[in-house]
Parts: structure tokens; sequence; C-alpha cells
């Protein structure tokens, strides 16, 4: 099969188009998608990752808060932190960005994320339901990706 170039931006603002049509149509029902996203440290990298998600959360009508925390943050603070978030009703998905300091354990981190929460896919409970084939949220980037690649017709 001979090689084809894929215009990924053009697939993306379109993806996101239809993105914002639902959220449109959920918001006035009343239940505006939420996402939180947690940063601990001052990570360049983690930092324009999360500016471009917080932009693409703005476009398509998502409420979005991201929790910029100090690399002091204890890992009993950051557990705190994410119950909150787990039992707020305005927010739908979390993401925790890694890598995480190395005095914070990530693994208890991402197992303390409600698996109903988890975007990342990370919880090992959504890990076994899609290792299973079972309905799950699944991982952004691979189900980007996936997307991209349907659009496109490519199997």
């Amino acid at each position: 099969m001979p090689a084809k170039i894929i215009d990924g931006v053009a697939h993306a603002r379109a993806m996101r188009a239809d993105i914002k049509s639902e959220i449109e149509i959920l918001t006035a029902r009343g239940s505006q998608p939420g996402l939180a996203v947690l940063l601990v440290g001052d990570d360049p990298a983690s930092q324009v990752y999360i500016r471009n998600k917080q932009k693409a959360c703005v476009e398509s009508g998502f409420h979005s808060e991201v929790h910029h925390l100090a690399a002091e943050t204890s890992q009993a603070e950051l557990l705190e932190r994410i119950e909150s978030l787990n039992d707020n009703p305005k927010i739908h998905g979390i993401l925790v960005q890694l890598p995480l300091p190395k005095h914070i354990d990530a693994r208890e981190i991402i197992e303390s994320i409600s698996p109903a929460k988890d975007v990342d896919c990370f919880h090992p409970y959504n890990v076994g339901r899609m290792a299973l084939g079972e309905d799950t949220l699944y991982p952004c980037t691979p189900h980007g990706v996936m997307r991209l690649l349907q659009r496109e017709g490519i199997e």
C-alpha cells in the first residue's frame, strides 16, 4: 500500500467541531462536561501539554480546571485533591500529568482516581476492561489516532 499523507490538523479541527456540537447539546440539558488536570511541579513540557489541553477544552466548550500544585506537594495533599475532584459533580474527567516528582507514588495516585473519571485509562480497573474488550474509557492519544485512521478509511 502506498504511503498516504494525512492532514491531522484538518481532522482535529473537524473532530473538535463534532465534539463541540455534542457538548452544546449536553450543556443545554444542564450537563456541561468537565475536565480537571493536575500538574505537580514546573516541568516545561508538561506545561505546554496542559496549555494545549486547556485550549482544546475552551474551543470545544468543556468546563476545564487546571490544578497547578507546587513540586513540594505531598502525596497526602495530592490524594486529598483527587478525592475532592472524584466527589465533584462538575468534574467528569481527571487527568494527572505525568511524570510526578520522585517523592510521589504515581501508582497510588493513579489508583486513587475514580475509574469513571480516569481519562488516561491508567487505572487498573480500566486497563482490565480494555484488555477484555469491554466498554471503557480509552487512552486519549491511541483513541485519537484510531479515530483519525477511521476518518481516512484506513483499516
